[in-house]
């Protein structure tokens, strides 16, 4: 056999192998078929920027409790670290409504909050606003900042009012009004004029 016949036949012998493609291989972009552009479409929401902060800046969130029964309570707190506590929230609504702290529960997606757990533990990511739930036990009742003020009627307030129940007192239209009232609940005339003149004697002495 010739050196040309082996070639050949060395040649053919390949040419019914397939092809295999080396790890290095380049395809020719301009050969590729031809495809409409794809696309991605949008989200419903768009994401939220991360914020970054400066070294030795804490990241921050609103917060927002509300009473899920009486007494209504609803305090907002914005800007607050994501180090605060949940006691430090219990003693900021004690200090404005004056209720215990052991009185107030702080629930977040109505699961009890404990008083050692910061925002930070209970809100993943800890960016944009949290609401937490009160709930506040042993039928203790809120004071709001107006009657917590102590403000106490003057004395010519009073001094006046008391003028004005003694005046009605002396009017005769009072004393009729009265006695019709006592005819309506009691049914007895000889029980009417009882009670009436009880009444006349108690305001004469």
């Amino acid at each position: 056999m010739t050196e040309s016949s082996f070639a050949k036949q060395f040649l053919s012998a390949l040419d019914s192998r397939p092809v295999v493609i080396s790890s290095d291989h380049v395809e020719d972009p301009r050969k590729y078929p031809a495809r409409p552009a794809y696309t991605l479409p949008k989200m419903p929401h768009p994401m939220k920027k991360r914020k970054t902060f400066a070294a030795g800046q804490e990241s921050a969130i609103n917060v927002t409790m509300k009473s899920l029964r009486n007494p209504p309570l609803e305090i907002a707190l914005p800007g607050q670290p994501l180090s605060t506590s949940i006691l430090n929230l219990k003693t900021t609504i004690s200090e404005k409504y004056g209720i215990p702290t052991d009185k107030i529960r702080v629930l977040l997606k109505k699961k009890p909050c404990s008083d050692l757990k910061t925002i930070k533990d209970l809100v993943p990511g800890g960016v944009g606003e949290v609401e937490f739930s009160i709930m506040v036990i042993g039928g203790v009742t809120a004071i709001t900042p107006e009657q917590g003020s102590g403000s106490v009627p003057k004395p010519s307030e009073g001094s006046a009012a008391r003028e004005a129940h003694e005046e009605a007192l002396l009017k005769p239209e009072f004393w009729s009004d009265l006695k019709g009232f006592l005819g309506q609940r009691l049914k007895d005339d000889a029980t009417v004029e009882k009670v009436y003149d009880a009444f006349r004697n108690a305001l004469e002495k």
